[in-house]
């Protein structure tokens, strides 16, 4: 998670003018133009723009240019800028949380199961695996020692990792409410990501173990 671009982003809402100027845009059907919405709200049309650049500009909002009367051709006067909502998404959670992972690992779970008729068992671990191994091909590690590139990569992930005492130990889990409510099944796919990461950044010699204790993320790898 980019904690301080996504903080930003959010943080442009608090604002009540511009809140209240997005607010307006993303309720309607099409694009709106800065003196529609400035009406809608209330305020000043130069009010409206500067604040609507500002949502542009972190993108919560993009534009558009259309000649609102529909016509074309000489004398059809000049586009319009319109606004409507950007196409990125925001999410900030502190602690960090990545229920959108799981979520992934499991719709592909369930599509590796009925394609080749494994069981869910198999196509979680298989599917937790995989995805680890993408984020850890990835990874913008440039440590060498294999321990410090896991623990830099799984900090990206939201894991909050550090290395003690030649382990890497999880501050953080970011499946944390789903991991108190169905601990079996969570605990286990975040072993399989957890050792998919490592394999990706081709640290083959460490090996993620579930060894759940309080304060604690389930998994803790070590070389093996």
């Amino acid at each position: 998670m980019d904690l301080a671009s996504q903080a930003t982003g959010i943080g442009a809402l608090s604002e009540p003018v511009r809140r209240a100027l997005y607010e307006y845009v993303v309720s309607q059907t099409d694009a709106v133009s800065r003196e529609r919405a400035a009406t809608a709200v209330g305020v000043a049309t130069h009010t409206a723009k500067f604040h609507l650049d500002k949502l542009v500009d972190e993108g919560l909002l993009k534009t558009e240019f259309r000649r609102l009367s529909g016509r074309s051709g000489p004398g059809a006067g000049r586009p319009s800028k319109l606004y409507r909502r950007g196409e990125r998404e925001f999410a900030v959670s502190l602690p960090p949380r990545r229920y959108d992972l799981v979520g992934h690992i499991l719709a592909s779970a369930v599509e590796r199961a009925a394609t080749d008729g494994t069981s869910m068992a198999a196509a979680m671990d298989a599917a937790a695996t995989d995805e680890g191994r993408a984020a850890g091909s990835t990874s913008a590690s440039r440590s060498e020692d294999d321990l410090d590139r896991l623990s830099e990569t799984l900090t990206d992930q939201g894991y909050e990792a550090r290395v003690e005492d030649d382990t890497v130990l999880l501050a953080n889990c970011p499946f944390d409410t789903l991991a108190k409510e169905h601990t079996a099944l969570v605990c286990g796919l975040n072993q399989h990501y957890v050792q998919g990461v490592a394999e990706g950044l081709g640290a083959d010699a460490l090996q993620a173990c579930l060894e759940p204790a309080d304060g604690w993320c389930c998994v803790r790898t070590r070389r093996s």
